[in-house]
């Protein structure tokens, strides 16, 4: 069971930087409209629920970030085919400025044979 929960591990990891890399080269909004689900939403640290029309509206006039790490890694079984990948990220506008710091959710569900997101949270950390 070990190999299935790594395997997971490795695949939503996989998608979650593919989405961080996205929004590092301003691609976020093709990125997210096409891995979201039709009713998965994106709840910000700011309080902001957006669905999934909105998520692509407001990233396609967002500003790139420069860079991200995430870090404290885990994936929590949300049921059959659904799962929850949590860390800590931290993202920079710019290679100067202060990051952002947040407690992160990503809970994904099996759509046959691929991932799809159907709920992000973000949480600031001091």
């Amino acid at each position: 069971m070990a190999g299935v929960a790594d395997t997971t591990e490795e695949e939503l990891l996989a998608l979650e930087r593919a989405g961080w890399d996205a929004l590092c080269r301003a691609t976020g909004a093709d990125f997210y409209g096409g891995v979201m689900t039709g009713d998965g939403l994106m709840v910000l640290a700011d309080g902001s629920v957006l669905d999934r029309a909105a998520v692509v509206a407001a990233l396609g006039s967002s500003p790139p970030w420069h860079r991200y790490e995430l870090a404290d890694v885990r994936v929590v079984g949300a049921g059959d085919g659904a799962a929850a990948l949590v860390y800590t990220g931290r993202a920079w506008r710019d290679e100067d400025g202060e990051p952002f710091t947040g407690a992160m959710t990503s809970l994904y569900v099996r759509d046959g044979a691929r991932w799809r997101l159907a709920l992000y949270t973000q949480t600031p950390v001091p």
